[in-house]
Formats: structure tokens, sequence, C-alpha cells
């Protein structure tokens, strides 16, 4: 019991609750800082929509080209893996699916399909 008395009584020293703000803002820090799980597939999404623009008509439907593209991720991902990847991730890289067009759309590196 005397040492969790000598523990408290260092902990509630300015030098002690400067250490454990410290930690909380550490911790913070660490979760607020997370990358989404799409962002470890960055290129495979880029070349995704970069491929389906070039496939496929530009009057189609974004809904038909973000599934096209999430489709193409599907299918790189489990030849590179060897397996399905998870529902958690198909939905994160939908999100980044769409971030990734309009960074690429805003840097006008995004080319569409070449009319005949």
């Amino acid at each position: 019991m005397n040492i969790l008395k000598e523990v408290w009584s260092l902990l509630n020293t300015p030098a002690g609750i400067t250490m454990m703000a410290g930690i909380l803002l550490w911790v913070l820090n660490r979760l607020y800082t997370k990358k989404p799980t799409w962002k470890q597939w960055e290129g495979t999404v880029i070349s995704a929509v970069k491929w389906v623009e070039k496939i496929l008509p530009t009057e189609t439907p974004g809904q038909e080209k973000l599934k096209a593209a999430v489709d193409y991720f599907i299918k790189v991902y489990t030849a590179t893996t060897g397996k399905a990847p998870s529902v958690t991730l198909v939905a994160s890289v939908t999100d980044g699916a769409s971030v990734v067009h309009d960074r690429l759309e805003k840097d006008g590196t995004l080319k569409g399909r070449e009319k005949p």
C-alpha cells in the first residue's frame, strides 16, 4: 500500500501531471494521424481510377465507374495476396477511389477515353 501512496503523490506533482498530459497527447496524436486503410493500396487505387476513365465511355454514370474501379482493385488485391479483401477494406477503397478521382481530376492528370 505504501508503494501506491508514493506513486499517487508523484503523479500529483506538477511534473507528474505534465507527464500524464504528455502521454495523453501522444496517444491522441497517434489516433488522430492514423491513415485510412486504403492508403497502403493507393497506387492500385490510382491505377484502377485511371483504367476506368480510359476504358469506359465518358457518359457512364459515376456509380458505375466507381464500381468498376473497386472491382479492378478486388481483382488486383486477390491476385497479389491470394485472398479476397475484407468488407472493411472494400468500403475504405470505395471511399478512397472517390478521393483519388477528385484529386486526379483537380490536378488535370485524369484523361478520359479518347473519342474515335
